[in-house]
């Protein structure tokens, strides 16, 4: 998702000294990736809020040493309040990669530049409309002359909020949507009555509840939920990569994708309690949540990742969707090179991987 501050400020800054330097501090990247010691491959991956839960993975690969098992050395990054977001950083070269929602390749499709999606990481956009009690909201039906909070005005929750009310058959224009950020800010805007809703993800939501100032009224977290909003499976978090920089450094594509689908196949088979103990402390306990908020906040809400990497059919097409509802998208789109499951694919072979995902063809 687009422009979203991490959620908890320690920790964004516990990853911005271990990785902006290398990460951020170029202009460009190379156009084929470095390599570092041993002729190993260096890749540099932005991700828009690295200590939320919809984003765990790329931490976790890390932490598991996955990526230093597949052969290639990735340099973490995310992304910083009010500045560049991790699919327009890579978009114009200052990362290689995004940790990001896969709706972007279709915004830039229609722009005319090529990004795609080389593996899928979940299913569900992670996400819960957060509203006060007072504010009577319980679809997206009542939205209409509401103050709603996302994280900024054009990332991800915008669009799924538009979506939300276009869908429920409230104009756009008779709501009023602002940029709240996450964590504290969120919460703030909340508990000050700056606004009647929040669109937001864990551990926010998690604090919310705790605080007492909001519950869940659109449950966006769920495959269940996601299904019930959208229709199908709405891929949201992925890994994004311009096409001309894929296609130059395959072979460094198939590392990460190798390392990030057993990853998931971790994810899968282990418990929320395993996830959190493998993931920085800071991610997992901070002035927002406990470690048992945390836990328990993962368990409802794991359902959202996928198991094998695997765009799921049906999701490009939901996507597109959501996108020519709100307006974001008006022209044709040809899904076809917005994703690719051939890596992910070539993964669960290399490893004896089941998949259980079923993928979506060229037209999604």
């Amino acid at each position: 998702m687009s422009r979203r501050p991490a959620a908890v400020a320690a920790s964004v800054l516990t990853v911005l000294v271990l990785g902006a330097a290398s990460a951020c501090s170029s202009n460009s990247s190379s156009t084929a990736a470095s390599s570092g010691s041993g002729g190993t491959p260096t890749v540099k991956l932005m991700v828009g809020g690295i200590d939320k839960q919809i984003y765990l993975p790329y931490q976790l690969a890390q932490n598991l040493g996955f990526y230093k098992k597949y052969g290639v050395n990735v340099e973490l990054s995310t992304e910083q309040d009010g500045g560049v977001g991790a699919e327009d950083a890579m978009a114009s070269g200052q990362v290689d990669m995004a940790g990001a929602w896969y709706n972007h390749t279709i915004e830039f499709q229609a722009k005319g530049k090529a990004v795609e999606d080389i593996v899928q990481l979940s299913g569900a956009p992670g996400e819960r409309e957060m509203c006060t009690a007072k504010s009577g909201v319980h679809s997206g039906a009542d939205f209409k002359g509401k103050t709603l909070g996302v994280t900024d005005i054009g990332s991800g929750t915008d669009t799924l909020t538009q979506f939300l009310a276009a869908k429920a058959g409230v104009k756009i224009s008779d709501t009023h949507r602002i940029g709240v950020g996450a964590g504290s800010t969120a919460i703030a805007a909340l508990q000050n009555g700056k606004v009647d809703c929040v669109m937001t993800t864990q551990p926010t939501v998690a604090a919310i509840e705790k605080k007492g100032v909001g519950a869940s009224a659109i449950d966006l977290a769920t495959t269940k939920g996601a299904t019930e909003a959208f229709g199908g499976a709405y891929p949201a978090a992925g890994v994004l990569a311009r096409t001309d920089w894929v296609n130059q450094n395959k072979a460094t594509v198939q590392k990460v994708v190798d390392a990030l689908v057993a990853t998931m196949h971790w994810i899968n088979t282990h418990s929320a309690a395993d996830i959190a103990n493998k993931l920085p402390a800071s991610f997992v306990q901070n002035q927002l949540v406990t470690k048992a908020d945390y836990i328990k906040a993962l368990t409802e809400d794991k359902g959202q990742f996928l198991p094998d990497g695997i765009m799921p059919a049906g999701g490009p097409k939901t996507s597109l969707a959501a996108e020519k509802l709100v307006g974001n998208v008006k022209g044709s789109v040809n899904l076809g090179p917005t994703f690719t499951n051939d890596f992910a694919i070539q993964a669960n072979k290399t490893e004896g991987f089941k998949t259980t995902t079923t993928p979506a063809g060229a037209d999604g």
